[in-house]
């Protein structure tokens, strides 16, 4: 059992770590993506081509790179942050794009600049798809988390290869059961933010 928890500890840790990365670099990259739409939709094609590589060949390319690469957790938060970027982008870029026009001409009227524009009106009415694409990366990650445990990155996982290598599939659904637990949990208590902030979004 304390192997258990040890290993559902480490699990949470790289997808939280992973997850909160990918938020700092995609809402920013999907706002860039909708102001600059030449360049961001380079962006957008770039995420898109990440998504496609297969979950354990891009922990395989990063096992030779220097800093980002090697053995153990610090390739697999790589991978996971790749991998999560996608949804958090697309939905920053869709919330924004969703924004009343008429609300960006009032407040335009009123005097914002585009930076308070932004801050004060576009990111708030954006934050419900924002956090869609939050949801869907975050239960993405626990899952490509397990495959982690191949290039030692620990995790639910090492338990699932540890019973795949000894034929037992006890030891397997040890890590398995926990992983769709935490992915169930996960998009429960982010579906209820997203409905949240949809009414107030709603409300406002």
């Amino acid at each position: 059992m304390s192997d258990l928890v040890r290993l559902t500890g480490e699990h949470l840790l790289i997808v939280s770590i992973a997850v909160v990365i990918a938020i700092a670099a995609g809402v920013p990259l999907g706002t860039f993506a909708h102001r600059r739409r030449r360049l961001g939709g380079i962006a957008l094609r770039i995420t898109d081509v990440v998504q496609t590589i297969p979950s354990l060949a891009m922990f395989g390319f990063l096992i030779p790179l220097p800093l980002l690469g090697g053995i153990g957790p610090r390739p697999a938060i790589v991978a996971l942050v790749l991998y999560s970027l996608l949804p958090i982008v697309r939905s920053t870029l869709v919330g924004l794009e969703r924004v009343d026009a008429h609300v960006r001409e009032a407040a335009t009227a009123m005097g914002m600049t585009d930076r308070q524009l932004l801050w004060n009106i576009e990111l708030p009415l954006a934050t419900p798809a924002i956090v869609a694409g939050i949801r869907i990366a975050t239960v993405t990650a626990i899952g490509v988390a397990t495959i982690a445990a191949a290039i030692g990155g620990g995790g639910l996982g090492t338990l699932i290869f540890r019973g795949v290598s000894m034929v037992d599939s006890r030891l397997i659904l040890q890590g398995a059961v926990p992983a769709a637990l935490l992915a169930i949990a996960a998009d429960a208590l982010l579906t209820q933010v997203e409905h949240y902030f949809a009414k107030r979004r709603g409300e406002s």
